[in-house]
């Protein structure tokens, strides 16, 4: 292990990892292998299919912390889903200041919420896609790029006990100031815990959302 490699070449700045002697610094920091292979400090509710039936989005969120190790799977979780050509489009901003925060709810239509424990900004980022299509199809792509690493975001932040409220109506332009960046943002998710949790709504029939499309003679 070249234990002389700078963290600082791949960890963000404010988001650098505690000192671990027995880490591989030269592994990819794709927090898949450095973090989700760690041993879960918690246990996590690991039946996706009863994490998306149960998930409700919520506006009332406790003050308690989302813990540090949580917010590493919630960032693992974006860093999997699926992206075009896998050339991942998109990039996360990560808010952990308390002004930032205040500053996104004035942008987010003064939806009090936004300024949760957790929150986190996804910006697509076309410039990443290296395909031979046309711009208009590339940021077709980027924005898919952003919305699933969100939607797998919000998944995970389910899997660990927490809740969430994805927030889609906001001032584009604004929160590119506030965040400091030129790249489109397309959701704020924010997270948390709940104040109280509660059952999952109820979905409209399966003739009103499946068509089947069959042969034709």
């Amino acid at each position: 292990m070249d234990k002389k490699i700078d963290p600082k070449r791949t960890w963000p700045k404010g988001y650098e990892p505690k000192e671990d002697p027995g880490e591989d610094l030269s592994i990819r920091l794709g927090l898949m292998t450095n973090i989700l292979n760690k041993k879960t400090e918690k246990k996590l509710n690991t039946d996706i299919f009863k994490v998306m039936a149960t998930r409700r989005s919520t506006r009332k969120f406790s003050k308690n912390p989302v813990e540090k190790w949580k917010i590493d799977k919630i960032l693992a979780a974006a860093d999997t889903a699926p992206t075009a050509g896998n050339f991942q489009g998109f990039e996360i901003f990560y808010i952990s200041d308390k002004d930032t925060k205040e500053e996104l709810v004035k942008a987010a239509n003064k939806q009090a919420y936004v300024n949760t424990p957790l929150v986190l900004v996804f910006c697509m980022n076309p410039t990443r896609v290296k395909l031979d299509f046309p711009a208009k199809v590339i940021m077709k792509f980027s924005i898919q790029d952003a919305t699933l690493a969100a939607a797998y975001s919000q998944l995970a932040a389910s899997a660990l006990g927490l809740s969430s409220i994805w927030i889609g109506m906001f001032d584009e332009e604004r929160v590119k100031e506030i965040i400091g960046t030129e790249l489109r943002p397309t959701s704020l998710l924010c997270v948390g815990y709940p104040i109280k949790k509660r059952p999952a709504k109820q979905r409209r029939q399966l003739k009103e959302l499946i068509h089947v499309v069959e042969k034709k003679d």
